[in-house]
């Protein structure tokens, strides 16, 4: 029977050699992880359960992102009640202060994800890591706790949808834009429990990543996970990563797919999505003139160097609006030295921002950039939800770095056209 790639690292994992659209498996897990707000719960149900070990310390990852440096007393206690268990079942693979980085970036970076791989994190943007043609969803921590103390998953097959990017990419436009029109076109619930596949001749020139960028916010469509079928660019991101075998699974030119969309990126300006909610999307053309007060660039979707290095472009040998907070988050301690190698932080720090170790803080409204009442924030993160990044009567508009960087420069959501 024909499969997609995504059906068939489903069915090599279960143990079956073909699987189809709303069936239910057991799969096998190559890597589980967490973060200092998922994994708490997740090992308070491990030890409610009575378990002594783990399935596999070598496949069970603890990252502390999300409010690390600790921002109080509440979270230093969850991060040591994650550390003090991790020392106890001796996980290989446990990252904090300075080693850590943003799960979805920094877990593909050490080479733990390859293509082939099924991955279950405790965290909704699990699905970036589909980018290396990977199976990767989210679970809630419960879940979480089931697998590592199994090893497997129960899943419904998903249905799979095809998205087909073609043209040309005008001047400024990214991934980021092409995720962020894709979700308008379909909706947030447009892709609810399915696979979303990537491909065309964009994917194909895509960065991997722009392509971990597109793959990140699939789940704000409601997707199961997201997928790109391997390629060179692919195997040339994990040469000198990945320490272990893999598969590489591609789609059957016979298989059946629920959906599929066809886009021409050259229509395709730089986007923004609107308050609040990610699918609420305009082109930079399009939007009213909106004055900000905080800029963020950077969170798992984009805080790679090559965004970095679009915001620096922009900002270079200029400054940010007097009322504008510029927060730059590298995604990982290696962009943060290739950043810094490169002169990047430099033009940041001269530009007038503040540029911030690793985190998620921002992104959810934690720390190192909450949101007072009546502020807007113009962001690169994946959610605009009311409330998401502060006060439930801040605002929040999605764009990329460009935008991003330009609006933090004109004190307003503004496009890099602007800059002259």
């Amino acid at each position: 029977m024909p499969m997609t790639i995504t059906e068939k690292i489903l069915a090599s994992h279960s143990g079956k050699a073909e699987v189809k659209e709303g069936e239910f498996i057991e799969a096998q897990v190559d890597l589980a992880f967490a973060n200092d707000i998922t994994a708490p719960l997740a090992i308070k149900k491990f030890e409610e359960w009575d378990e002594q070990r783990v399935f596999d310390a070598e496949k069970v990852a603890f990252v502390l992102d999300h409010f690390t440096p600790n921002k109080d007393v509440i979270t230093a206690e969850q991060c040591r009640l994650v550390r003090e268990f991790a020392q106890r079942q001796s996980i290989t693979h446990y990252f904090e202060a300075g080693a850590s980085g943003i799960e979805h970036v920094l877990l593909p970076e050490k080479g733990l994800i390859l293509p082939g791989d099924l991955v279950i994190g405790a965290d909704s943007h699990t699905c970036t890591a589909g980018a290396l043609a990977a199976f990767a969803s989210g679970v809630g921590s419960t879940d979480l706790a089931a697998v590592m103390i199994t090893g497997k998953i129960w899943l419904r097959v998903p249905s799979t949808i095809r998205l087909i990017y073609h043209g040309e990419l005008q001047p400024w436009t990214s991934a980021k834009d092409l995720i962020l029109y894709t979700i308008g076109d379909i909706g947030v619930d447009g892709a609810s429990y399915r696979s979303m596949e990537f491909t065309g001749e964009i994917l194909s020139r895509l960065s991997m990543a722009g392509r971990f960028t597109m793959c990140n916010m699939a789940v704000e469509a409601g997707a199961k996970n997201a997928i790109v079928e391997p390629d060179e660019i692919t195997l040339n991101y994990i040469k000198g990563r990945g320490e272990r075998d893999f598969s590489l699974y591609y789609s059957d030119p016979e298989a059946e797919y629920l959906e599929t969309s066809d886009y021409n990126v050259s229509k395709i300006e730089p986007q923004v999505a609107l308050p609040s909610l990610p699918a609420n999307v305009k082109g930079i053309s399009e939007v009213e003139s909106v004055a900000i007060n905080q800029a963020v660039i950077g969170s798992c979707t984009n805080g790679h160097l090559e965004d970095l290095r679009v915001a620096a472009q922009i900002l270079k040998r200029r400054k940010i609006h007097s009322g504008v907070r510029l927060i730059i988050v590298p995604a990982t301690p290696l962009v943060y030295l290739e950043a810094l190698k490169e002169g990047l932080l430099e033009v940041f720090s001269e530009a007038g921002a503040l540029v911030s170790p690793p985190t998620c803080g921002p992104c959810i409204g934690g720390h190192m950039g909450v949101l007072g009442k009546g502020e807007v924030a113009v962001a690169t993160t994946n959610r605009n939800f009311r409330g998401r990044m502060g006060h439930p009567e801040s605002e929040v508009y999605l764009a990329g770095p460009a935008v991003a960087a330009a609006s933090s420069i004109k004190g307003r959501i503004a496009g890099p056209d602007e800059i002259k």
